[in-house]
């Protein structure tokens, strides 16, 4: 008889799943997070290219049941893959000690998001290439909900060191087409015969790559600059705790 899956056990309802609180659970799950959710969200999960766990409430997971099935179906339209190769305990095991990070005493993030969302649309102007719910521009990755998704150190590193944390998925690159036009922008989709790029102009192209005389893809680079000397250390914590309070819009 097939053991059904925590997801569709959880569907049935919070009060029917049970994650386990023995002490020999919790080093299993401990092992598990390390080995398939520490690279995202930190071995202690404290964050990274994932968002942070040590929270009492995790926002996309309010209650057991839903952690369960963030857990096992990873979350759509998102870089969080499912664990379809965990079995039901240890996706309980796994979930027990992520619910054991909320424990954890938070540590507040310094700065003031008030004067970093200044700083967003002034000094740092941000906007001109970063859209927040539509608004803004679009060669640059959307920043709607970006604190739910990324921490506040991986945020820091973005900023000083755009090189480092460059976003799955964001790919720049450079075409030459046979009648000589040069197009530089961010690929929006590729297939063996065809590629989209979408331009710094925000203008999209669609082309056979037998029009191509050159394709140049810019793997692990960015076009955005590094702030690195250009903002203070206190400009910098204002505009992370801003970019950290963008919960909403994901």
């Amino acid at each position: 008889m097939l053991v059904a899956s925590v997801a569709a056990l959880a569907a049935e309802g919070e009060t029917k799943v049970k994650l386990p609180t023995g002490r020999a659970d919790l080093a299993r799950g401990e092992k598990l997070f390390q080995a398939h959710c520490g690279l995202c969200h930190g071995t202690k999960g404290e964050g990274g290219r994932g968002p942070l766990l040590t929270q009492p409430r995790l926002p996309r997971a309010p209650d057991d049941a839903a952690l369960l099935k963030v857990i096992e179906e990873g979350i759509r339209g998102t870089e969080m893959p499912g664990a379809w190769h965990m079995s039901p305990r240890e996706l309980r095991q796994a979930a027990a000690y992520v619910r054991s990070l909320g424990r954890v005493a938070v540590k507040p993030i310094p700065g003031d998001a008030r004067r970093g969302a200044e700083i967003y649309k002034g000094k740092a102007a941000c906007a001109t290439c970063h859209a927040i719910q539509s608004q803004g521009g679009i060669s640059g990755p959307d920043l709607a909900g970006i604190g739910a998704r990324r921490s506040a150190a991986y945020l820091r590193q973005s900023i000083v060191d755009p090189e480092a944390a460059v976003p799955e998925g964001y790919l720049p690159v450079k075409l030459v087409t046979k009648a000589g036009s040069a197009i530089t922008g961010v690929r929006v989709n590729e297939d063996s015969f065809s590629i989209q790029v979408r331009d710094d102009t925000g203008r999209s192209h669609s082309l056979w790559k037998r029009e191509l005389d050159a394709m140049e893809k810019q793997r692990g680079k960015s076009p955005m600059p590094s702030y690195k000397g250009q903002l203070s250390d206190t400009e910098l914590d204002d505009l992370v705790a801003y970019l950290a309070s963008l919960k909403e819009g994901i």
